[in-house]
């Protein structure tokens, strides 16, 4: 299996996505209380559209994007994905370090531009620590491409009702950030732009070494 153009597209689909994230990062930095114009106006929304059975399934939902749980989830995915006992904590084991690499990196960026929350006063969660990228989201984002992943390292036939639905969780707890007012929207975008340059150079580099294995004599 020629493996060489979807390293080249995953490469690609990389540095696209961590071009766009540079650039709304310096829109970020640049702009007048470090607010774009969608972020204002989708927070105060989700202030005034905030029930208590809402707020406590979007709670609930968020509560999955962070702590144990995505980790969690990772052990089994590679519980699943392996065939063999060294398969499987192979397998477990890099998913957890794609991972936490992953939320490291997102950390020291976080850190770097230093964007505030929203006012205290509008949170319906806990939050700790700078806005942008959220990292709910991105650990979020990360964790579904890599479930998915997963699935397709398992083997050719992925059911795609578990795609689809791990893709809707994924991409669900960033926006219960928004909608608990402990982010505003651009962290979200921020966070999503932020996996999918990362999961695509994880893949980029995947595809190169299998693609270099195949081709060392037998």
């Amino acid at each position: 299996m020629n493996r060489a153009r979807p390293a080249r597209r995953a490469g690609w689909l990389a540095l696209t996505a961590a071009a766009l994230f540079a650039l709304l990062a310096l829109w970020v930095v640049r702009a007048p209380e470090h607010l774009l114009p969608a972020d204002v106006g989708l927070h105060r929304w989700s202030v005034e559209h905030r029930p208590p059975a809402a707020s406590a399934w979007a709670r609930a939902l968020t509560d999955t994007g962070t702590g144990f749980v995505p980790y969690l989830l990772l052990v089994l995915a590679g519980l699943y994905a392996g065939r063999t006992t060294r398969q499987r904590a192979t397998v477990a084991a890099a998913l957890l370090l794609c991972l936490g690499a992953g939320q490291t990196l997102r950390y020291a960026v976080m850190t770097l531009i230093a964007r505030p929350r929203p006012a205290a006063g509008d949170w319906a969660a806990h939050a700790t620590g700078r806005s942008f990228p959220s990292g709910h989201t991105t650990t979020a984002a990360m964790t579904a491409g890599l479930l998915i992943a997963a699935l397709f390292l398992r083997g050719s036939k992925v059911p795609r009702t578990a795609v689809a639905l791990i893709g809707l969780w994924g991409a669900a707890v960033g926006l219960t950030r928004v909608y608990l007012g402990v982010h505003w929207f651009t962290d979200v975008i921020g966070g999503w732009l932020f996996a999918t340059a990362w999961l695509s150079l994880l893949t980029c580099a995947y595809l190169r070494r299998l693609g270099a294995r195949s081709e060392e004599p037998a």
